[in-house]
């Protein structure tokens, strides 16, 4: 099994972002899927072309795409993406935008959320499911990998997880909530080998 595990640059005017950060310390391997980590610019449209191009090349059963939430003080493994954008940083700034005129309004993801949040929860940190990826680059990389699925890609399966800022992005938020990076590392780790065993 192969699986391709991506995460955002930093983007606005944040100098980190959790959710490569992450992707980096992942693990080759889990129970023995071979995890292909990728960076992806957060830029709608610009992201979707350096996956697909990833899929075509990799061939992956499973692409899980990473991404920083925050405010949320879990890991939140997402269950619907909708054909929208509408973006609020400074650049390319989408308003209430389809994100393709042929697709569905929202796709549901393949992976196995309550497996993933209980394996979570198994090795101590925060998980819930999501039933909101907002509106922004995340929901449109969840979004994108359906409509390709659908279209290009019917082997694989796809899905997004939201994890939360790191330490040093909340020491001038008052009362917002953060994950170490080990502990995001242990929870998407977690959250991974559940995915396998659930394709056993």
């Amino acid at each position: 099994m192969k699986i391709l595990v991506t995460g955002f640059n930093p983007f606005g005017k944040e100098p980190i972002n959790p959710a490569i950060e992450a992707v980096k310390l992942l693990p080759e391997s889990i129970n023995n899927a071979h995890i292909v980590k990728l960076e992806i610019p957060t830029e709608f449209n610009k992201c979707v072309a350096v996956v697909k191009k990833e899929v075509e090349l990799q061939q992956p059963d499973y692409v899980i795409n990473i991404g920083q939430a925050g405010g949320r003080a879990a890991i939140t493994p997402e269950r619907v993406a909708i054909n929208l954008d509408d973006g609020r940083i400074p650049g390319y700034q989408p308003h209430n935008q389809t994100i393709q005129e042929a697709g569905p309004t929202a796709y549901f993801t393949q992976l196995p959320l309550q497996a993933m949040v209980d394996a979570i929860h198994q090795v101590g940190l925060p998980a819930e499911i999501s039933n909101t990826a907002g509106t922004y680059v995340c929901n449109h990389i969840f979004y994108q990998m359906q409509y390709l699925r659908e279209h290009k890609f019917s082997q694989i399966k796809a899905g997004f997880i939201h994890i939360p800022f790191l330490p040093a992005q909340v020491i001038n938020r008052f009362n917002a909530p953060s994950l170490s990076l080990a502990d995001s590392v242990r929870g998407l780790t977690a959250a991974l080998r559940a995915i396998t065993e659930a394709n056993n």
